[in-house]
């Protein structure tokens, strides 16, 4: 396995909208996805471009959805994971499993369209990590 670029931060929040603003204000954001949907996420996302990654926001649908429950942690909201884009995530899988990793979950499509998983914090100094395989169109 080889770890690719930095895909985005995942940035928890109460409100898509008021995130948006305040990004807009404070660090003159101007590209500025349209949020969406991630039904099998329970979550709301919004991409806001940064000139070498990208900032994904995430709004729960409800109280079932993770991130309420992060929500009910840091009512503010605040940085939820880092997402590391490999070339194959089966083999990433495979590969952070043999080497002792936690994985959450089996591989499922995330917000960008293209397969995810999420190592568990402790095997990364209590941070979060998304991997994801590289989209196609970034080859």
């Amino acid at each position: 396995m080889k770890l690719g670029r930095l895909n985005h931060v995942g940035v928890a929040t109460p409100s898509i909208e008021k995130s948006i603003e305040t990004y807009r204000t404070l660090l003159g954001a101007d590209v500025i996805g349209t949020p969406f949907d991630l039904p099998a996420q329970g979550v709301k996302v919004c991409f806001i471009d940064a000139p070498n990654t990208q900032i994904e926001l995430i709004e729960p649908y409800d109280e079932s959805s993770p991130i309420a429950g992060f929500l009910r942690k840091d009512p503010a909201g605040g940085q939820h994971h880092v997402c590391f884009e490999v070339p194959d995530i089966d083999q990433a899988v495979a590969e952070m499993t043999a080497n002792g990793a936690t994985i959450l979950g089996a591989p499922r499509i995330g917000a960008h369209g293209t397969p995810i998983v999420f190592v568990h914090p402790r095997d990364f100094g209590g941070m979060l990590v998304e991997l994801m395989e590289t989209p196609k169109e970034d080859h």
